[in-house]
């Protein structure tokens, strides 16, 4: 089974810059992730919600790539059952011109 969330949109604090630091800005969260469903053994897409904006609000990470790390680490620790975990970090606000965002695949 695959769970798929898409465009996962809140504000949180995230980044180097002083500006970064000051105020919560708009970031987008996209996961993928895998496992093999038992039935009665079920993955709540609700509680990686929560776990994804818990995560990061609580943390104010500074780097995408340690936001990232630290997604991966709480997930897999909640949902051991993860087969397969892809995570998208956007920041589509940073920049006028563009969106920029960070992803990284794991297999466990």
């Amino acid at each position: 089974m695959f769970i798929h969330i898409d465009r996962l949109v809140f504000e949180t604090i995230i980044g180097l810059l002083d500006f970064e630091r000051d105020r919560p800005q708009r970031v987008i969260v996209d996961l993928e992730a895998s496992y093999d469903y038992d039935r009665g053994h079920f993955i709540n897409y609700a509680d990686i919600v929560l776990h994804i904006e818990n995560e990061l609000k609580e943390k104010k990470y500074k780097l995408l790539e340690e936001a990232l790390l630290g997604l991966k680490e709480r997930l897999h620790s909640h949902y051991p059952q993860l087969k397969t975990l892809r995570i998208k970090i956007s920041k589509p606000d940073i920049l006028a011109d563009c969106s920029v965002a960070l992803s990284h695949n794991w297999e466990f």
